[in-house]
């Protein structure tokens, strides 16, 4: 988080994070769509359209008072490139975790939770997150609560859930949302500003 008085500027960085396969490029790029913006993500993908290092795009708002700029970062699933990860999760302000909710994707969403957990290891706890279970339009779907339970949800205070769609755009803008209420309160109860003067 960056935070220039003299600008009246916030920077926020924010990561979609989860297992290779699961929708994190397509639910960014829905995410842009949303705005208008679906030109302005930056993939750095190899021939066959996988991730290499990340996806990148800004979105703006503004108000009376203060300009957010928020940096939207993807990382790559593919575990050749998993050096790759704790680079682009470096000083982030909020997480998307994108789950993949198919039955056979079940164990690679938990690796994948346990990997970003070790990431970050007591602080996890801190970081505003919200758990998409992506896919929800398929037939064969793990039950949500009982990955829930295996990671524990129950110890996480800022930890929302959400069921979405990304080729569809369902969920996309309201898992969003929630997260940026979730990250503007923290940066609000912080009192290192006042958003609402």
């Amino acid at each position: 988080m960056i935070i220039d008085h003299l600008s009246q500027t916030i920077q926020l960085k924010i990561c979609y994070f989860g297992p290779a396969l699961s929708g994190k490029t397509t639910t960014l790029k829905s995410l842009f769509k949303h705005f208008g913006k679906e030109d302005e993500v930056l993939s750095i993908d190899n021939s066959i359209r996988r991730t290499l290092f990340f996806d990148y795009g800004t979105i703006t708002f503004e108000n009376s008072q203060w300009l957010l700029k928020l940096h939207l970062y993807s990382t790559t699933g593919q575990d050749f490139y998993i050096i790759t990860r704790p680079v682009t999760l470096r000083a982030i302000d909020g997480i998307i975790f994108v789950a993949d909710s198919q039955t056979s994707a079940y164990y690679r969403n938990l690796t994948s939770w346990n990997e970003l957990c070790n990431y970050f290891q007591e602080d996890f706890e801190k970081i505003p997150k919200i758990l998409a279970f992506n896919k929800q339009d398929l037939e064969d779907k793990f039950k949500t609560s009982e990955f829930l339970e295996n990671i524990n949800y129950f110890k996480y205070n800022n930890l929302k859930t959400k069921k979405t769609v990304a080729i569809h755009d369902e969920g996309i803008v309201e898992s969003f949302e929630e997260l940026l209420e979730i990250v503007l309160k923290k940066v609000y109860n912080s009192q290192l500003i006042s958003l609402f003067e």
